[in-house]
């Protein structure tokens, strides 16, 4: 028997089937799914049950073109859909929050298999439409009949301080699907400042602020459609971990400090600075080609001065610029709104987004003590995120119904920045993200669209086919 003739025999291919098949269930640690063996038999040996339900068994010699065309659609989307489940997904950049590191319209691919892939916890969705069906605004693309709890199979490393990670939104639980650009806890606290500040104004009774926010919640939930999303349907987002399990880090000055190590400057890191000129505008050309993008760029005629986001190089080349006179780095004193937009949201802790922390990154196993003081730091984790019953009674914290004055924390937590430091929502404004929410690492950019220019020139043909670091 040639090779040829081998590869084809029908116990052959059962064979390499089965092969395949039981190594997947020993990856996914599940062996219900061993079942499934006696639909591979039949397939392929006796044949019960015509799976092909779409064309006939022993029917046509030659096969008609539609038949054809079912054939290879289902093909392509059983593979198309196990292999963005468990091995690669793409991705776009919809947002500057990484500039330079990746700009706006990379295409890059997310390795699933680098820190083990995620088991969808609504396993019985729409395919390739992540939360809602194409064409539409607010259908759901999956149903909650069938909900899986979190689950990871075996990947090939951990996630290491650095690695730029694609994670489910932490705080996309709760969409409002009129505003979905913005975030839903985000609109209800600002909403609520805001009608606070029209009450000291008028001299109304002043409430607390967590009035404000019950009140604003039941409006916000009155005047729109709130959808309420599982894990693995928020929106993804794409970040560097800066601080991982058990790390405690400090922002000082917008410089990242990790156990005390100062974090490395990423050579393409942005930050915003003001840019002094002598009344003249920068020409457009040479903003281009140091490659700040058109809507990056704010020129404030009045007093001759941009605010750009700039990485170091840029800011050494542009202090050659004649029409220059001064360049300085935004940093954000003002802890005023601390409670309203830096995580934790409490009037306790005047972090900004410059000037953050110290913080300790939760750590799977880890007891942390807890009081009324850093309790704004952990509990989302307590009650949203491991699903635990919250109350403050007075000064006593009760978890469960029982009096707690510690915590042990069920899963791993990471704090995740962007590059682009000025122009980044990330864990700064919206706290950690806990493990069940990571989706796996960047891997690589395949294709590159510049949408400020035109036809060929939008393609950056030196970022295809990059490495992401």
């Amino acid at each position: 028997m040639t090779l040829k003739e081998i590869l084809k025999h029908k116990y052959f291919k059962f064979s390499l089937t089965v092969l395949i098949y039981v190594l997947w269930v020993i990856w996914i640690k599940n062996l219900w799914f061993l079942l499934g063996l006696l639909v591979i038999v039949d397939m392929h040996i006796t044949k019960y049950v015509n799976w092909t339900f779409w064309k006939k068994r022993n029917g046509i010699e030659k096969k008609s073109a539609l038949i054809e065309w079912v054939d290879a659609l289902i093909f392509a989307v059983i593979a198309a859909t196990l292999i963005r489940m468990f091995f690669i997904e793409a991705y776009t950049i919809p947002t500057s929050s990484m500039e330079k590191t990746l700009l706006v319209g990379d295409y890059l691919f997310v390795s699933k298999v680098s820190y083990g892939p995620k088991m969808p916890n609504t396993p019985i969705s729409f395919p390739f439409a992540h939360h809602t069906l194409p064409l539409t605004k607010d259908k759901k693309s999956y149903l909650e009949w069938i909900k899986r709890p979190y689950k990871r199979i075996a990947g090939l490393s951990d996630i290491k301080r650095d690695d730029i990670v694609v994670f489910n939104f932490p705080a996309g639980d709760t969409v409002v699907v009129e505003m979905q650009e913005k975030d839903y806890y985000g609109i209800i606290r600002e909403n609520a400042y805001e009608y606070m500040r029209r009450d000291i104004q008028m001299g109304n009774p002043i409430k607390s602020f967590d009035e404000y926010i019950d009140i604003m919640r039941k409006l916000v939930w009155e005047k729109y459609k709130i959808v309420v999303r599982p894990v693995d349907k928020r929106e993804n987002y794409i970040k560097r971990c800066v601080a991982i399990p058990g790390d405690t880090m400090v922002i000082s000055h917008g410089q990242v400090y990790v156990n005390g190590q100062k974090q490395d400057h990423f050579l393409k890191m942005q930050y915003d600075y003001f840019v002094k000129t002598n009344g003249k505008e920068i020409n457009a050309k040479h903003l281009e080609k140091l490659d700040i993008a058109v809507d990056d760029r704010r020129f404030i005629s009045s007093s001759s001065l941009y605010e750009l986001p700039l990485t170091n190089e840029n800011v050494e080349n542009l202090k050659n610029f004649p029409t220059v006179t001064n360049i300085s780095r935004y940093e954000n004193t003002n802890a005023n709104m601390a409670n309203i937009s830096i995580f934790p949201f409490s009037p306790d802790f005047e972090w900004t987004e410059d000037n953050f922390g110290p913080l300790y990154i939760p750590k799977k196993g880890a007891t942390v003590d807890l009081t009324l003081k850093n309790l704004p730091l952990y509990s989302r984790i307590i009650e949203t995120y491991e699903r635990n019953k919250l109350v403050v009674k007075g000064d006593i914290i009760y978890i469960n119904d029982v009096p707690a004055n510690t915590y042990t924390f069920k899963m791993d937590y990471y704090f995740m920045m962007g590059d682009n430091r000025h122009k980044s929502a990330d864990s700064r404004y919206w706290g950690f993200v806990p493990e069940d929410h990571i989706v796996g690492k960047a891997v690589f950019i395949w294709l590159s669209l510049d949408k400020d220019k035109n036809f060929l020139s939008k393609i950056r043909w030196n970022r295809m086919f990059s490495l992401i670091h």
